[in-house]
């Protein structure tokens, strides 16, 4: 099992900047990619960007250029940092990891950004 929690969520104007967090633990080993999915109201859950266990990373283009994925081996963690929020980007934000064939997920964390 691999256990995901966000962090990092909150109200922001546009224009603004927020720094999400997932935390993994137990059955790390093995992950073979990260991801950050995102779920507005009303909408289907999309897919934000991701990173390969090798470091490439990838972005949809909506948030291209305002979005940065990272990493923090050292203490489990990956990261979306988020520049220049649009309101169009307030979702509840979803960290997944592949491990196995088998796809993990967090409880999500909300970012509303306000005009």
């Amino acid at each position: 099992q691999v256990q995901l929690v966000e962090s990092g969520g909150g109200l922001v104007q546009a224009g603004g900047s927020l720094r999400l967090a997932c935390t993994t633990s137990g059955s790390i080993v093995s992950i073979n990619g990260m991801g950050w999915f995102r779920q507005a109201p009303g909408k289907q859950r999309e897919w934000v960007a991701g990173v390969t266990k090798s470091g490439i990373t990838s972005y949809a283009d909506s948030v291209k250029d305002r979005f940065t994925i990272s990493g923090d081996t050292a203490k489990n963690t990956m990261y979306l940092q988020m520049d220049s929020l649009e309101p169009e980007d307030t979702a509840v934000y979803y960290c997944n990891a592949e491990r196995n064939s088998r796809f993990y997920w967090g409880q999500g964390t909300q970012v509303t950004v306000s005009s």
